[in-house]
């Protein structure tokens, strides 16, 4: 956490057309306030404000917005400046503690986010001091961690539709591997999105769907499991309906296709960005990271190595830690719901995929042996395998199973013995 005694401090409140500035003194007297433009116009005029109240390269003032995005915040922290992202719930909150009238306006946001840098800075995280390369990272992997979210959501609208008049495109493509948003399924049922066009396709013609959508093996299996499913006897909607509903689906295969193609791309970008970084070889060495997830990983935990204290407060920002609650005689231990929800998100996954190695399976199996439900242990070992990767990071070295599960594997060398 980054502490400087600094005798003005700057707070912005945010808007599309324009921001208010407001700089207070360290006895909370307001010196200056401006309305800027959102512009480059603007931003000379910030900067030269800043400049007549005490601001220059080797000591620049401290600023504090309600958000951690936007062509402002980027120049900012292009600056080197330390810019506070204060949670626009905190301002309303430090806001009623010096009026219980609600009065509310631009430049008294402004001023009050100032005051929290003026008094209460260390009690907030800084914009963490990213590289370039990090910072490309972590848009290009957040887009498509949305892309995959969104894909999902309409892949799982397409199967609600298909519930009602095609049930027999679900059974069809409920194949291990395959799914709604494989291409196959897509070139399918984008062809024949209704019952009665599905039982007149040929041989023919699905060869040629199947080949065109990419699939080179057991085509011939494929066109006689899909065509017994398709012209056996199953339940109809009337015409008119079966056709509107047929129309909807196509729709809907229209928008899947296109968050296919969107997942892909940004994957493949993604992807070929995490590779440049230094950090990478360390990430992807972990059991259960590859490129993709380990730049999700990578894009929500930065290569600021200040940004996290310790490991405490890394898994506390994961959502992996679990937290207490005690008053009186109550106490209740639970998992956190304030987090970063990319992170933990990718978190599950992480965990999931890295129970192929003996130090997390063996750690997973000992917490489901102590009575943890399966959501449980997957955080418990994402919880561990995060601290090592914290350890890994800061001091550049690579995973080592048996520094990160030593008790699992004198237990593998007992049992062996």
């Amino acid at each position: 956490m980054k502490e400087a005694l600094v005798t003005v401090t700057c707070g912005i409140d945010w808007s599309e057309k324009h921001h208010d500035v407001a700089l207070v003194d360290e006895d909370g007297t307001l010196v200056a306030k401006r309305r800027i433009s959102d512009d480059a116009e603007g931003w000379r005029a910030l900067v030269e404000l800043l400049a007549e109240h005490g601001d220059h390269p080797g000591d620049p003032l401290p600023v504090a917005l309600e958000t951690s995005r936007g062509l402002l915040v980027s120049c900012l922290r292009a600056t080197g400046r330390t810019v506070y992202a204060i949670n626009p719930l905190a301002v309303a909150r430090y806001r009623e503690r010096h009026s219980v009238a609600r009065a509310k306006s631009d430049h008294l946001d402004a001023m009050t986010l100032a005051n929290i840098l003026r008094v209460d800075a260390a009690h907030h995280r800084p914009l963490p001091e990213d590289s370039e390369l990090v910072q490309a990272i972590a848009v290009l992997a957040r887009a498509q961690q949305d892309a995959v979210w969104n894909r999902q959501q309409l892949a799982n609208q397409l199967r609600s539709l298909l519930r009602e008049y095609f049930p027999a495109a679900l059974k069809a493509f409920h194949v291990k591997n395959i799914g709604l948003t494989s291409r196959e399924a897509r070139a399918v049922l984008q062809a024949a999105p209704t019952p009665g066009a599905a039982a007149k396709l040929t041989f023919r013609r699905l060869h040629a769907l199947l080949r065109g959508s990419g699939r080179q093996r057991n085509i011939e299996t494929w066109i006689d499991r899909l065509q017994a499913l398709f012209r056996g006897e199953q339940l109809r909607q009337l015409p008119l309906v079966e056709e509107a509903l047929g129309r909807q689906a196509q729709a809907l295969l229209l928008q899947l296709d296109a968050a296919c193609r969107a997942a892909d791309q940004l994957a493949e970008a993604t992807g070929e960005a995490f590779g440049r970084h230094p950090d990478a070889a360390i990430i992807t060495g972990f059991p259960g990271l590859a490129d993709l997830t380990g730049a999700w990983v990578l894009a929500e935990l930065g290569d600021d190595r200040t940004r996290f204290a310790n490991t405490r407060a890394l898994k506390a920002y994961a959502g992996s830690a679990p937290i207490t609650r005690a008053s009186g005689k109550s106490l209740v231990v639970h998992h956190r719901k304030v987090k970063n929800q990319r992170l933990a998100a990718v978190g599950y996954v992480w965990s999931f995929a890295s129970l192929r190695a003996p130090g997390p399976r063996g750690h997973y199996d000992y917490r489901r042996a102590e009575g943890d439900r399966h959501s449980s242990a997957l955080r418990n070992t994402f919880n561990r395998m995060l601290g090592c990767l914290f350890h890994c990071l800061q001091n550049h070295k690579t995973y080592d199973e048996s520094a990160a599960f030593p008790h699992r594997q004198s237990m593998r060398l007992s049992h062996a013995s």
